[in-house]
């Protein structure tokens, strides 16, 4: 039984940082965790590994964002990767906040395109995906700019720890099962950190 984690992005340097390109960065930081090498193959970046023990392929689509579910087919015959229950998809979300994890098994693509031409390829939304928030943009910047900028200074320390911490959440898909993995980073927020937007949940009672 081989797990298959792609994280989504874009290709190329123009991309690197930006705020669409979570997904590879963290993919990335599994990847450096278990000395995992991505090499150029088809239609993704991809690596060979273990976690736990089990067999583990890390990918990195170059279709471009909203091509990604193109990268899946070849993917999954290379690596023997037919069940869905062994699929894992990284990607941002700019309808959550920043800081914020959200680790589902199943569920639409919330208006992410390459989420979506994944589901299409797939035909199939039974599969576990990774939401990991950016915030929307301020008033009056287009959405599909404000995905291809980077982090401001305040917001990349925490960019920098949702990584980590969304790498030790994949990490824990696999090693313990979805279940546990859902229990321990939803609901996760960096310590003391306020984005624009954040208002403090009611406390039972009030």
């Amino acid at each position: 039984m081989t797990r298959l984690i792609i994280g989504l992005g874009n290709p190329g340097p123009r991309y690197r940082h930006t705020r669409h390109n979570l997904g590879f960065s963290v993919v990335a930081a599994v990847a450096d965790r278990r000395g995992i090498r991505g090499v150029a193959r088809g239609p993704a970046v991809v690596g060979q590994g273990s976690i736990a023990g089990e067999p583990v392929v890390l990918a990195q689509p170059t279709t471009m964002m909203n091509l990604s579910g193109r990268a899946l087919p070849q993917l999954q015959r290379a690596y023997g990767v037919g069940d869905l229950a062994d699929l894992l998809v990284i990607l941002d979300d700019m309808d959550l906040l920043l800081g914020t994890i959200r680790l589902r098994d199943r569920g639409s693509a919330g208006g992410h395109r390459g989420l979506q031409s994944i589901i299409d390829t797939l035909r199939s939304r039974e599969f576990a995906r990774l939401r990991l928030g950016i915030g929307r943009p301020p008033p009056g910047e287009d959405p599909l700019d404000f995905v291809l900028t980077r982090f401001r200074p305040e917001e990349q320390r925490v960019a920098d720890e949702v990584i980590q911490v969304a790498a030790d959440a994949a990490e824990c898909w696999i090693e313990e099962g979805p279940a546990a993995a859902i229990s321990r980073f939803n609901g996760w927020r960096p310590e003391g950190w306020r984005p624009e937007g954040w208002r403090p949940e009611p406390q039972s009672g009030a």
